[in-house]
């Protein structure tokens, strides 16, 4: 990493890059920003997801395996490694290796499916992504390959023959780094242009001797031909570039020059088709299909077209490495008639060394603008390595359910089962669109409240794309004609918590608040998915809302997707959440009414909302005064009403809920407190009781559903360390519950705090909410304490730890949480990082301990990483963190005190800060 420096914001040569969007969101992205033409699109997993599965019985993991990926073509998307596609995904390129003695090349990166891991689904391998930029500019991407054998079936077995009480057996504990004979390939693109595309590809020899390694940079189509009366389209070889005849991209080469030794690199074709014979025992669709290149490379067969055409291509580089040594790949992508550089198209390493200098230190730029002046070195590195992750992690997501249900025409009908199973109620869904996944291996298609998180750190990168993001799931081709919206691949009809509002109020503020028309945009939309919660999610009408598991998966001893027959269950979580909807949306009402008045009608809807659910929740009993806590509620089949009494995150959500609004002395807002006054005096509610603080035009209110005692209360069990607040954060699951709770009567139902993997197999045992520190969660505590903090003032103070005798601010305690969670990466004073855990290699190696992963939860103890190794979604909130840093400058929903942040519009707005 280069230093550069501190530019002000906004006037970076990356931003100028951004600022060509047209900002036209109902348009595809390439069409606002010819810099998203190319981009890190490719997914590194399309094997085993619902799009490829057209099983009967919708198992997806055995319908489409890992072992067909190489020989079988995919429907709707395609994978690889450090891969790269135009926005249509038409054209794809990524990297394949071979060490000489693995039997198949390393194409795209291997792990367990969900049946397979001993705690669900799992990838074995080891990379990371390391820089990049929101135009794709400049991208960097490094994998660690062994030099022996790659361990696939050891891995299958021992993790199949562990048990859910056993730890995941990962490829490190095969030995295969333990004498550093492994290859370090990093990959660097560099755009000179939105179509000239520089790759370089470095590999070195960890080992102590001599080794030769296979570089295969690949160049394919994704086979739409197949299910279309389209011809296909071809690549083909002249001099040194492989040359594609497209409709959309024909012109565009794939250049390369001489290897390290000065000998020329062997082009290889094959076809993008799938190998019949060896899958299916059919009849061959070509004579070289899809592994045609991996079957000649590994064993020397006949299954290269000697004619040099085909759609798929390699370049096939033979590097051999001195021990310790290094050597270079270069390539250039890029179409001729659109060339702007000085070359004139003639390859030149002059150029080539420029603009990889050039692009490198304009991300240093771009980074060096959007931190605080003071952020350290580590920071930086947390900074930069996160949001890398969540670049890398944009996809193209194709999704014709429709399509997907009743099968191609001309190709055989899918099975009965497949046209009536999962998603068939979504039939409107026809997507095709860049998405923000939440891990581009582990979870390669969107969740819809993860997305909502995405956003928030995506403001501070690419405010047009955060944009896009929000409103693309409420669009006609997402968001279902009822209102709702699609939770996740794997089943749209879950249901997530209900946080677009919330993140487009954060990403509002992040953009500058001054963009009201995209508020009113998705207020609009979002109307209709509140309705659809109040019809759907509130079957009785008293306002107690359910939605079974709403993204906690696990967190309960009983599942609350599927309860027993005659039993049902009072969220306490369930009705918070939609407390959390309504003051959003109240936001939005209060702001857009500052420009427009129709909407003061909102306004008070959404009040109204707001005390409707808060006094059902006061009247549910969800709530325990003996020990300050809320609790899910169950009622038997006869009517039994008992509280589940786990102290989980569940119980800490009703005190999230929170708003401080400005009380301005005007007509227009006098007027509507009276004609609210007015709708509660009907009602016998009172509402403004203690939440006005302040006289005269510093006067403001808060809104929330929790009073300051149960807040008090509820804050006292949140902050104890022997509870929820762990040295990294707090914890799903209070640690009090090490020994198990059993649910009275329900056999079986039982839970414990576990801070690590869960032992349970729901929601298939790969995911876990108990004990575990979680991201999303910490980070709306956080919020939430800024908005209480604004309102109370630093007068209001909390003990904490509790038990301490140490009194803090409600801000000064948000930001110490903060602290907690960054700390994960930060390397201590022995200089171990708690997101590596006991792992030496990763604590100490140079090679790897400054490669930081972004896990999906984290150790209750320690803060070891956990789940999925990429979660750069919604664990990306991290770089929120540090780019609005709570104890310092932060940015809340409206300023009216002398603590409003210089430079931001009053107008400012934020999830709950």
């Amino acid at each position: 990493m280069t230093t550069a420096a501190a530019p002000s914001r906004g006037t970076t040569a990356e931003h100028a890059r951004l600022a060509q969007a047209t900002g036209r969101l109902e348009d595809s992205l390439a069409e606002a920003n010819p810099w998203y033409e190319w981009g890190p699109y490719l997914s590194e997993r399309a094997w085993g997801t619902v799009r490829e599965d057209y099983s009967d019985n919708g198992d997806a993991w055995s319908s489409f395996p890992h072992d067909h990926a190489r020989s079988r073509s995919y429907r709707w998307n395609e994978d690889g490694m450090a891969g790269l596609s135009d926005i249509h995904q038409e054209l794809c390129l990524a990297l394949a290796l071979w060490n000489g003695v693995d039997p198949i090349l390393k194409e795209r990166m291997f792990g367990l499916t969900g049946p397979q891991g001993n705690h669900g689904e799992d990838v074995k391998e080891y990379w990371w992504y390391l820089d990049g930029l929101p135009s794709h500019a400049w991208l960097r991407w490094r994998y660690h390959y062994p030099q022996e054998p790659f361990p696939y079936q050891w891995l299958i077995d021992e993790n199949g023959r562990r048990s859910r009480d056993e730890p995941e057996f990962e490829l490190m504990d095969t030995g295969v780094f333990d004498h550093g004979r492994y290859w370090a390939v990093d990959v660097a693109y560099a755009k000179a242009s939105p179509t000239e595309i520089l790759a370089k590809i470095t590999i070195k020899n960890h080992a102590s001797e001599e080794a030769s390694l296979s570089v295969l940079p690949t160049l394919w189509f994704r086979n739409t031909w197949r299910f279309s009366d389209g011809e296909p389209p071809r690549l083909s070889l002249e001099g040194d570039a492989i040359i594609v005849d497209h409709p959309m991209l024909s012109g565009y080469r794939l250049e390369a020059p001489p290897s390290p030794d000065g000998s020329r690199p062997q082009a290889l074709f094959c076809d993008n088709e799938t190998n019949n014979p060896r899958l299916f025992g059919a009849a061959p669709i070509s004579d070289y299909p899809k592994d045609g290149i991996n079957d000649h490379v590994i064993g020397g067969a006949n299954t290269v077209n000697p004619d040099q055409r085909g759609t798929k291509a390699s370049w096939w580089y033979k590097i051999t490495v001195p021990a310790g040594g290094e050597a270079e790949v270069r390539l250039r992508l890029y179409r001729p008639d659109q060339i702007v550089s000085q070359t004139d198209g003639a390859w030149s390493d002059q150029h080539f060394d420029e603009i990889m200098a050039s692009r490198e230190w304009e991300a240093d730029e771009f980074y060096a603008a959007l931190a605080p002046d003071d952020i350290g070195e580590e920071e930086m590195r947390v900074l930069r390595q996160s949001c890398a992750g969540l670049i890398w992690s944009k996809q193209i997501y194709p999704y014709r359910v429709a399509r997907w249900l009743d099968g191609d025409p001309g190709q055989p009908p899918p099975p009965p089962g497949h046209r009536t199973g999962r998603n068939s109620g979504w039939r409107h869904l026809d997507s095709f669109d860049v998405l923000a996944m939440p891990d581009p291996w582990e979870y390669p298609w969107f969740a819809a409240w993860d997305l909502a998180f995405h956003t928030i750190t995506w403001a501070h990168l690419d405010p047009a794309f955060a944009k896009y993001q929000l409103l693309v799931l409420l669009r006609e081709w997402f968001q279902h004609p009822n209102g709702a919206l699609p939770a996740y691949e794997w089943s749209f009809d879950d249901v997530n918590p209900p946080v677009h509002a919330l993140a487009a109020l954060r990403v509002f503020v992040i953009d500058g608040a001054t963009d009201l028309n995209f508020l009113e945009r998705i207020f609009q939309k979002l109307l209709l998915n509140f309705t659809w919660w109040l019809n759907r999610e509130d079957p009785e009408g008293n306002n107690i809302f359910g939605g079974g598991f709403l993204g906690l998966d696990n967190i309960s001893p009983i599942d609350r997707s599927h309860l027993p027959p005659g039993v049902k269950l009072d969220q306490a979580d369930g009705t918070a959440w939609m407390a959390y909807y309504s003051v959003a949306m109240l936001a939005l009402a209060v702001l857009l009414a500052e420009r427009d008045s129709v909407y003061e009608d909102m306004v008070v809807k959404f009040l109204e909302q707001l005390v409707l659910v808060m006094d059902a929740l006061e009247d549910s009993g969800c709530y325990d005064p003996s020990d300050g806590f809320f609790y899910d509620l169950l009622t038997d089949a006869f009517g039994n009403r008992e509280p589940i009494k786990v102290q989980t995150l569940v119980g800490v959500i009703p005190a999230l809920p929170a708003m401080t609004l400005p009380t301005r002395n005007t007509d227009r807002i006098q007027r509507l407190q009276k004609r609210f006054a007015r709708r509660m005096e009907a009602q016998n509610r009172q509402i403004l009781d203690w939440r006005i603080r302040g006289t005269g035009d510093s006067r403001r209110g808060l809104v929330s559903i929790v009073p300051p005692d149960q807040l008090a209360r509820i804050f006292a069990t949140l902050f104890d360390e022997s509870a929820f607040l762990s040295p990294h954060g707090l914890r799903a699951i209070s640690k009090r519950h090490s020994t198990p709770y059993q649910v009275p009567g329900m056999p079986g139902a039982t839970i414990e705090y576990e801070p690590a993997e869960s032992h349970t197999a729901m929601y298939g045992g790969n995911s876990n909410w108990r004990g575990p520190v979680w991201f999303p969660i910490n980070y709306l505590v956080i919020r939430s304490l800024l908005q209480y903090d604004q309102f109370f003032g630093p007068e209001f103070t909390i003990e904490y730890p509790t038990g301490s005798g140490r009194k803090l601010a409600l801000r000064d305690v948000a930001d110490d949480l903060a602290n907690r969670l960054i700390s994960i990466w930060l390397p201590d004073p022995d200089g171990r990082r708690p997101v590596y855990g006991g792992v030496e290699l990763l604590q100490t190696d140079p090679a790897w301990k400054d490669n930081l992963f972004f896990n999906e939860y984290f150790h209750g103890d320690n803060g070891a990483g956990l789940g999925a190794t990429h979660q750069t979604g919604w664990t990306a909130l991290v770089a929120d963190l540090l780019l609005d840093p709570p104890g310092r400058t932060h940015r809340l929903i409206f300023y009216d005190d002398d603590r409003a942040t210089p430079g931001v519009s009053p107008l400012a707005a934020g999830p709950a800060g």
